[in-house]
């Protein structure tokens, strides 16, 4: 046992990074502060300008989508946790939140007003203010963050002494001298500078700085750092440069668990709290030391605004706010001021954003009495994921090989759940041609004959409230977890598991108001198992027909008789030597497999024929991977004419040779190779799509 102790501690010694630790706990005098801001005027940036800086810190990415150009930023994806708090699907509503916060670090106006994200339940909003916070905690700590305060400290470099008529009693003035007193509201120690000098200083400094990055300095000292100037101005005649030899200036490190830079707060029982939660408190036991509950030191600074001061604060569901909280929310957003008890307006400089649902925000909208912070919010909507892959990568944030033991996921089981839940946030579309599954795959990406990127982006357009209903991933979430806990014999979870919870669920989910909606989502339910069918039976064909070296005589084959048929040529039977008209039955059954009419297969020949001469053209061979329409036209035939030979259905009967178990088996191993299965769900969709095929049989016997 000891010696793994030591093993531990030792490992932990190599590891340590004491240069490190000094950078991040620097700490000098007032002037080498101004000569670090001299070095480096970023240090003195506000806090909407740090937060716009530590977000573009980590680089961004343009595309194009409907012909609009996208900025996707790399933060979202969550850097500092391994992608945990990662924010899918979302590009648009984050482009729309970094330009507001872009705008308000160049002073244009949202600096005074709250951001408000505003979304359904479980739609990110708190996952993207804890990413801001965690960016911000972070981005303290390299140097481009670095971020500065100071505390006041007495006499001698060594032994700091502060005098005793400063202090009340004995015991604080011992205190004091032996700590020093931190700014409680951890400022920047430019406000130090008296108002009548800042000009002369700003003017001097900004001479050597580029029109992007000149030092403005607003707001002045807290209470309590203006009751430690004002007595030391006094002690010293006036002479502001005896005044800031008892300051010492330290780095600053952002922390939520500190309560350093990043503040949280959140509505509570009425009766359990009071607006001083915000703005802080008397400190009683104080008062008797320094006799007077207006003496600042008598005094906690260290409410959410307060402590937040430099950096953040957050506001969970802020639209339950009492009407106490809302006037210090107002003053704080509009004049960057706060009112503690018994003091005076105090300067703050952090960013204010909250979030609230859409229940609480139709609220807001139809309460009159709350016109007033309406006109100082800044509404970003963050609705729900409409794109089926980003929905389908918040899932498999959780439910991956990592995060799920003793049991598979068979494929497709997220992305079935993922397509549902999707289903149910969009919009039915208003043309009559277009189906709600084929706009839910529009969207992602996929191309459907008659519609192009601007009829998607119209799509897009018309359905306004798309996204902002429907039903939330914790849903989802929630059922695939019982199905991974449920006792079950086989180790692995498939998709009619969890469409079966989905359903069950739909009974008493409390956010469905209406039989009517909780049927549209049964009917939406059966569409996605109507779609998982379609795709197993192609998963199942093409691992039936991936005999290379069958489709490869076959493309070719067909290639031959193209070429002869646009050329008016014949050609010649390998078998017979003979020249013969082109095989027309062969190409026809090929070409049906994807749909292309008698009156149609000219056009897609001679597309076939031109589409080879290119390839050539550029010094390129063709084989049958390189155009995926013919490809899955020939994997359809090959599978229609091996799928006898297979006796797939055979499976249903559990009647079956040898020789046919050996073909079965194959395929099975092609499934668990090239899909993803396991030995469980491989058998279980092979009998399910035999299932299919048998009933097909029926059906072709009864008619």
């Amino acid at each position: 046992m000891a010696t793994k102790s030591i093993d531990i501690i030792g490992l932990i010694r190599e590891k340590q990074d004491f240069q490190r630790y000094q950078d991040l706990h620097w700490e000098g005098s007032f002037p080498e502060y101004l000569d670090l801001v001299r070095q480096d005027p970023a240090v003195a940036r506000n806090s909407f300008q740090r937060l716009y800086d530590m977000i573009l810190s980590y680089g961004t990415e343009e595309y194009t989508e409907y012909k609009k150009k996208i900025i996707h930023y790399k933060f979202f994806e969550d850097p500092f946790e391994n992608g945990r708090d990662a924010v899918f699907g979302l590009d648009v509503p984050m482009m729309k939140l970094v330009q507001t916060i872009k705008a308000a670090a160049m002073g244009y106006g949202p600096e005074r007003r709250v951001i408000l994200l505003h979304g359904p339940v479980g739609s990110a909003k708190s996952t993207i203010v804890r990413l801001l916070k965690k960016g911000l905690e972070h981005y303290s700590r390299t140097p481009e963050g670095a971020v500065y305060t100071y505390r006041w400290i007495g006499e001698g470099a060594g032994t700091p002494r502060l005098p005793d008529e400063l202090a009340g009693s004995p015991e604080a003035a011992t205190r004091v001298q032996e700590e020093g007193m931190p700014c409680p509201m951890q400022e920047d120690p430019l406000h130090l500078i008296p108002a009548n000098f800042r000009q002369v200083y700003l003017e001097h400094i900004n001479k050597e700085v580029d029109d992007g990055h000149q030092i403005v300095v607003e707001g002045d000292l807290c209470p309590a750092c203006r009751f430690m100037f004002n007595h030391y101005m006094e002690r010293y005649d006036g002479d502001w440069t005896k005044v800031i030899e008892h300051i010492q200036v330290k780095r600053l490190l952002l922390s939520e668990q500190d309560r350093i830079g990043i503040g949280t707060f959140q509505p509570k029982d009425e009766k359990n709290q009071d607006s001083t939660e915000l703005t802080g408190d008397i400190n009683y036991r104080k008062i008797a030391l320094y006799g007077s509950d207006s003496d600042p030191r008598a005094f906690n600074f260290d409410g959410e605004f307060n402590i937040a001061n430099r950096g953040l604060i957050e506001f969970i569901e802020v639209l339950k706010l009492d009407v106490a909280f809302l006037y210090d929310l107002l003053g704080a957003s509009q004049e960057h001021k706060i009112k503690p008890k018994k003091f005076a307006q105090t300067d703050i400089d952090e960013v204010i954003i909250g979030h609230t649902n859409e229940p609480e925000y139709r609220r807001l909208q139809n309460n009159e009495f709350m016109e007033a912070l309406r006109d100082r919010t800044v509404k970003i909507d963050i609705p729900y994921v409409t794109q089926l892959d980003s929905e389908i990568k918040v899932y498999e944030r959780d439910f991956n090989n990592k995060q799920v033991r003793g049991k598979h996921i068979a494929p497709h089981t997220i992305e079935m759940a993922a397509m549902w839940s999707v289903l149910t946030r969009l919009e039915e579309p208003k043309k009559d041609n277009l189906t709600l599954l084929q706009k839910l795959k529009l969207y992602n990406g996929k191309t459907l004959p008659g519609f192009t990127e601007d009829n998607v982006k119209e799509l897009r357009k018309e359905a306004e409230r798309e996204g902002m209903h429907g039903i939330s991933p914790r849903y989802i979430q929630d059922k695939i977890s019982n199905c991974l806990v449920a006792d079950i014999e086989e180790g692995c979870v498939n998709p009619f598991m969890v469409m079966k919870e989905l359903e069950s669920g739909l009974k008493h989910h409390s956010l469905i108001t209406s039989d009517e909606q909780r049927e549209f989502y049964r009917e939406l339910l059966a569409m996605v198992r109507e779609e998982y069918e379609d795709t197993v039976k192609n998963e199942v064909q093409r691992a039936i027909s991936a005999d290379e070296e069958a489709i490869t005589r076959l493309c070719a084959n067909y290639i031959d008789n193209v070429k002869a048929y646009t050329q008016k040529e014949k050609v010649k039977n390998k078998y017979t030597g003979e020249y013969e008209e082109p095989d027309e039955r062969l190409m026809r059954s090929i070409e049906e497999k994807i749909d292309i009419p008698e009156s149609r297969k000219d056009d897609f020949r001679a597309e076939i024929m031109n589409y080879i001469g290119a390839l050539a053209v550029e010094g390129k061979s063709f084989d049958y991977t390189t155009n995926s329409r013919l490809q899955k036209a020939l994997e359809l035939k090959l599978f229609e004419d091996q799928k006898d030979s297979i006796k797939l259905t055979s499976l249903v009967t559990s009647v079956m040779d040898k020789e046919s178990q050996e073909k079965i088996d194959v395929v099975k191993g092609r499934l668990i190779r090239d899909y993803g299965y396991c030995d469980i769900c491989a058998t279980d969709v092979l009998n399910f799509v035999a299932s299919i095929f048998a009933r097909g049989d029926v059906k072709e016997k009864e008619e």
